[in-house]
């Protein structure tokens, strides 16, 4: 007979088969831009424009500062010289490479310049002007070169899979406890509430989190912690399966809507799952007669100010003492993966391994404290 896991295998290879598993994997790089989104920072298209219009104007003076230095070296169809008018009539046509041919270049110094200076100008003229197709192929080139470079260097980071109310919370949450946002990767479907996690500097993958190609261009397979708050608990279901398929070791903490599907997900590989609408309506109905122990409850989860619960090794000094007699306000100590709360009989005396869950004072940035 088959155990439940190779059985749950199969079914995450029938799926993969199924929805296209090996459609990203094999494609190379530079084809994964348009999935994979690096962090950068963004400039408005007024700033972007604003930008090469003075660039163009720069070169358009130098070009005019030289003819109008050697005017003596340029023949003007009329024969009277060159006036400075005739210097920037003459540049803004030699530039825009229109020449008319009206006023030419005929001393040796002036031809000279022209060859050296003036050709290398009307080029970077036309680059700044015709930049918007190379401006997009050198964004393409600059993508390519920091996902190959990501993707080769990246390990321990976090996936999120589903970038809705939960994931927003779940990525504010982590960046709290100090993670940086480019080892954050947020899977989705939805391309504005990508931009949207791409705006906050985190690497973005467009595409369903239900397919095993997707989950391994995010880095799932060496992703120390993956977070699934899909919509859907079927989808949180499949998700899960394909991401403990890919990730054996990895941390896979999973939410659901109803209860009732807590053991899917635990027999799927999840390894902590939470009921986001029984909880929600476990807070709702404490606010009704005791508000202020909600109140609590949000400052604990909320890592930005005030408390919140953290997790630390047991000190060399700490071996061997109660956890009730620590400075800290102790909640529990996990002991080989297993949480005991602080008055369990067996947490009298803390051993060497053990980690304690504890509440700590977060102190704001902006705090000279």
């Amino acid at each position: 007979m088959t155990s439940p896991d190779e059985r749950g295998r199969r079914l995450v290879r029938k799926l993969g088969a199924r929805l296209g598993a090996d459609s990203l994997t094999g494609r190379p790089d530079h084809s994964l831009v348009g999935v994979i989104r690096m962090p950068e920072s963004s400039v408005s298209p007024m700033t972007s424009i604003v930008r090469r219009v003075v660039w163009a104007f720069v070169a358009l003076l130098v070009a005019v500062l030289l003819v109008y230095l050697d005017r003596d070296g340029y023949r003007d169809g009329n024969g009277d010289g060159l006036s400075l008018l005739d210097a920037f009539y003459y540049a803004t046509v030699s530039l825009s490479t229109t020449g008319y041919g009206d006023i030419t270049p005929v001393s040796d110094t002036a031809r000279l310049v022209n060859i050296l200076v003036i050709t290398p100008l009307r080029v970077m003229f036309l680059i700044v002007l015709v930049g918007t197709t190379l401006a997009v192929l050198t964004e393409r080139s600059r993508q390519t070169f920091k996902l190959q470079r990501w993707r080769t260097k990246v390990r321990d980071h976090v996936v999120v899979v589903g970038y809705g109310t939960k994931g927003r919370s779940a990525v504010r949450s982590v960046l709290g406890d100090g993670v940086e946002p480019e080892r954050i990767v947020v899977v989705d479907t939805d391309q504005a509430m990508l931009e949207v996690a791409s705006a906050l500097g985190l690497v973005t993958v467009h595409g369903s989190g239900t397919r095993s190609d997707v989950l391994r261009v995010a880095g799932v397979p060496r992703a120390r912690a993956v977070v699934v708050a899909a919509n859907r608990d079927d989808s949180a279901v499949l998700v899960t399966l394909t991401a403990r398929e890919l990730a054996p070791k990895a941390r896979i903490v999973s939410a659901v809507r109803e209860a009732e599907n807590v053991h899917l997900l635990r027999q799927s590989g999840a390894d902590s799952v939470v009921v986001s609408s029984e909880t929600a309506g476990r807070l709702l109905g404490m606010a009704t007669h005791t508000p202020t122990v909600v109140d609590m409850v949000e400052d604990l989860i909320t890592p930005e100010s005030g408390l919140a619960i953290a997790e630390r090794d047991v000190e060399g000094s700490e071996i061997g003492g109660s956890p009730r007699h620590l400075p800290d306000i102790v909640l529990g100590v996990v002991r080989g993966g297993k949480l005991h709360r602080v008055d369990h009989p067996d947490m009298d005396a803390m051993e060497a391994g053990d980690r304690l869950l504890y509440v700590k004072k977060i102190t704001p940035a902006s705090d000279p404290d």
